[in-house]
């Protein structure tokens, strides 16, 4: 085998860094062991093999993870071609729940030189596509992008503590300056924040069209519970407190009554943004919608308690069932297929709705990601990563990382 092929295998043998739960924190359900009886052995194994194969894995088949020089590295969407700040949020959030710090910064110090606008209008944002040379494609900002490295780096700080000073490798300081901008850019020509005050929810992109609805898989609030906690400014923590109720009031709005679908798109009132302004087809459920399933969920595991997260993961599982094992992934939302195709990614997603769903209902889902194979091929990069997001999260791993009580005098 040549070097360059043994080297990333061997580098990727590293066992996967798994914590206990953090004190006062809610303990991680593991539907692998609770539904399905196996042994951590097993579930560690599987999380180690989903880690070799796609950070590194061969690298025309199998990776996303592609390191650049000695200190960073991208998560390539090698379908498109490109790579997107939703990817390297996902890659960094992997990498600290599992405990790898080195392949966390290579990612970091890559969006932060290629993606970020530390100048201009869109100073305090990340460019959301960018060539593998890291030349950018569109400077514009996708939400989610932003959240998820927000969530990341805080959850860095918290575990492994922050470089010192103006270092990007603060990852508090980062962070907190990333939830100050989500929050506060002035909106003019060019942009907006990444948070509508008035409506407190996230906006599909911080342009001025698409500040006018959102994305419902861009609803957090999960995470915006945490940033109420730890966001430096008192005024901010209240905010994101309120945007996290108002999401899971969302969330009742804008799924379908019958199936439980949620649109790609929607205005802020729910409703599905059909006008085709953004592409056809935007009020079904399609590709992003599929995280809906997931964010619901986990938002209930991580102790929301809100009983309507629980019916609707019933629902939407009970509609999938109907649909036999090979269910398509994309429906309008009220329950036609469009189309054939069946996707690693909606098999992760709604094994994760099974956080919040009766165990009898989610057992079939949680066994169908456990028999997934690892996605690999030309079409890895999303199906991969919402697999390797949905075994962190359906076995348990997938924790919240306090910040570090101060040291007592």
């Amino acid at each position: 085998m040549p070097m360059f092929r043994i080297l990333p295998f061997l580098l990727g043998l590293a066992v996967t860094g798994y914590a206990a739960p953090p004190p006062g924190g809610p303990a991680p359900r593991n539907l692998f062991a609770g539904q399905l009886g196996k042994p951590e052995v097993e579930i560690t194994a599987k999380l180690d093999a989903a880690w070799r194969q796609l950070f590194y894995g061969d690298n025309d088949n199998q990776r996303v993870y592609y390191p650049v020089g000695a200190d960073m590295a991208y998560i390539a969407n090698v379908g498109s071609q490109d790579v997107r700040s939703e990817g390297m949020s996902y890659g960094m959030m992997i990498a600290v729940q599992l405990d790898h710090r080195d392949e966390f910064n290579r990612l970091w110090k890559w969006a932060h030189v290629h993606m970020y606008h530390s100048t201009g209008p869109r100073a305090g944002y990340f460019a959301w596509q960018c060539r593998f040379d890291g030349t950018q494609m569109d400077p514009g900002s996708a939400s989610d992008g932003e959240e998820w490295f927000a969530m990341a780096l805080l959850f860095a700080s918290h575990r492994w503590g922050n470089a010192p000073g103006e270092s990007i490798f603060n990852y508090e300081r980062e962070a907190q300056a990333l939830l100050r901008a989500m929050l506060h850019k002035p909106a003019d020509a060019m942009g907006t924040a990444i948070f509508d005050r008035a409506q407190k929810q996230v906006v599909f992109a911080p342009t001025p069209e698409a500040s006018q609805l959102t994305d419902p898989s861009y609803h957090l609030p999960h995470f915006y519970t945490l940033w109420a906690q730890w966001a430096d400014d008192s005024a901010d923590r209240a905010f994101w407190s309120a945007a996290a109720a108002e999401s899971r009031t969302f969330f009742i709005r804008t799924a379908h009554p019958v199936t439980g679908l949620m649109p790609e798109y929607a205005h802020f009132d729910g409703q599905p943004c059909a006008d085709g302004r953004f592409g056809a087809g935007k009020g079904d459920f399609r590709y992003d919608a599929w995280r809906t399933l997931a964010h619901v969920a986990l938002d209930h595991a991580w102790g929301s308690g809100d009983p309507w997260q629980v019916e609707r993961s019933n629902r939407v599982l009970r509609f999938l069932t109907a649909q036999g094992p090979r269910y398509a992934d994309q429906f309008s939302l009220d329950g036609h297929p469009l189309g054939e195709n069946h996707s690693p990614g909606i098999v992760a997603m709604a094994a994760v709705a099974g956080l919040a769903a009766d165990p009898d209902l989610a057992r079939p889902f949680v066994q169908a990601l456990w028999d997934a194979p690892i996605p690999s091929g030309q079409w890895r990069y999303y199906n991969g990563l919402l697999h390797f997001l949905a075994v962190l999260q359906v076995s348990g791993r997938f924790q919240i990382f306090p910040p570090v009580p101060p040291a007592a005098p």
